[in-house]
């Protein structure tokens, strides 16, 4: 039997019984702060961080599988919100295509949306499109590739080394949705009526190649062509690239899925600012690469940069998924924007947090001239609501300092 253990985001430390390398191997993969109790041998305290979502860790020779379960904080509902806006601002997330249905935990709300865009997409029949195949054949089809004939064939005429464009279904796109319903199909706790119909899905890409594990995606180009699988393609590269470890220290096998709120808030905030500032004039750089000194030696990277129609920086924010303490936000988060400031020639500075009680705060710093504001995003508020305040913050970037 599954031993399952819940953790929520954030919540403090609890005391659990678990096996010695279950406890290593959660530790070492970072999936929650492990430390072994003093007060109580074979007890581990266990404290989630930012990671949410469910992995379970099987002990190699027999043992009950250990299942840890770490809930977030806001809605699951509110989390896709956010997944989807920062994947596809431009699509209908917003109007909630991506259903969770009554789903409250997070893998199977995510096999359940994942399954019904693959659904949508498939629904008018899988993709086609030409992809380029390389073979040895014994008639000529498309164009010899002269030199593998001549190194591999030594001057006979037949096979032929040939390579061509082929019509099918198994490309890109086909192979990622794919990939993505096998994937849940491993994880242990998709609901069984999910299961049914992922199963249903990998039949329909029966013909499509499946890609081995630890392989890198194909690439894919979103056009006219495959419009229609455009959500399906950016949910389940989600589900692919935010995957857990499939194997932990002392050769535990591990199935889950996890998500770092900490990415996901700032994929948001960066993205929701860059489609609120959209038609301004401004252009932003997520990540923009700056340094510090002037020797290039200490090197920073604001996760949003807007320039001014000349090209040079005219704001900067930081996105940072914190809880607002008693005394309230980091000051390091201060100087770090200070900083950035700074280095940039910059007049003001914003920091957008997930949590907080008041909406906005500023501060002049001393002999500087310069305004470090902070923001507190309610991600408890629906989706219309959350955007506004983002589109609040954005106005704040482009009217200049004021306190």
């Amino acid at each position: 039997m599954t031993r399952v253990v819940e953790l929520v985001e954030h919540a403090p430390a609890v005391s659990v019984a678990l096996p010695e390398e279950v406890g290593r191997a959660v530790a070492a993969l970072r999936i929650a702060d492990a430390v072994p109790d003093t007060y109580s041998p074979g007890r581990w305290l266990l404290r989630a961080g930012s990671t949410v979502g469910a992995v379970t860790l099987a002990v190699p020779g027999g043992g009950d599988p250990f299942t840890l379960r770490i809930v977030p904080k806001v809605p699951i509902s509110r989390l896709f919100f956010l997944l989807g806006y920062s994947l596809d601002p431009a699509g209908a997330w917003r109007d909630g295509e991506v259903d969770v249905a009554e789903h409250e935990d997070l893998l199977p709300a995510l096999a359940h949306a994942v399954e019904r865009q693959v659904d949508r997409a498939l629904r008018q029949g899988l993709l086609q499109g030409y992809r380029v195949t390389e073979e040895t054949s014994l008639i000529v089809r498309g164009r010899i590739r002269e030199a593998d004939q001549i190194r591999r064939r030594f001057g006979a005429t037949l096979p032929v080394e040939v390579t061509y464009d082929e019509f099918t279904t198994d490309i890109a796109e086909n192979r990622i949705l794919r990939a993505a319903v096998e994937r849940l199909l491993r994880l242990p706790g998709v609901p069984r009526d999910v299961r049914r119909r992922l199963l249903h899905q990998r039949a329909r890409l029966a013909d499509v190649t499946v890609l081995g594990r630890g392989r890198p995606l194909p690439e894919w180009r979103p056009s006219r062509l495959n419009a229609r699988y455009h959500h399906a393609l950016r949910l389940a590269r989600a589900v692919l690239e935010d995957a857990s470890p499939e194997h932990g220290p002392g050769g535990l096998r591990v199935e889950g899925f996890l998500f770092d709120m900490n990415q996901l808030f700032e994929d948001f905030v960066t993205v929701a600012l860059r489609e609120a500032l959209r038609g301004s004039g401004h252009p932003a750089r997520f990540q923009d690469a700056h340094h510090l000194d002037e020797a290039d030696a200490i090197r920073m990277k604001p996760d949003f940069v807007l320039y001014g129609p000349e090209g040079t920086p005219c704001a900067v924010a930081d996105a940072k998924y914190k809880a607002e303490k008693p005394g309230g936000f980091p000051d390091a988060d201060l100087y770090q924007m200070l900083a950035y400031c700074t280095a940039l020639g910059l007049r003001d500075g914003h920091l957008v947090y997930a949590k907080g009680n008041a909406g906005h705060a500023a501060h002049r710093v001393r002999h500087a001239g310069i305004v470090l504001h902070q923001h507190a995003l309610d991600l408890d508020q629906n989706p219309a609501g959350v955007l506004a305040d983002v589109a609040e913050v954005a106005a704040r970037m482009v009217s200049g300092p004021r306190v």
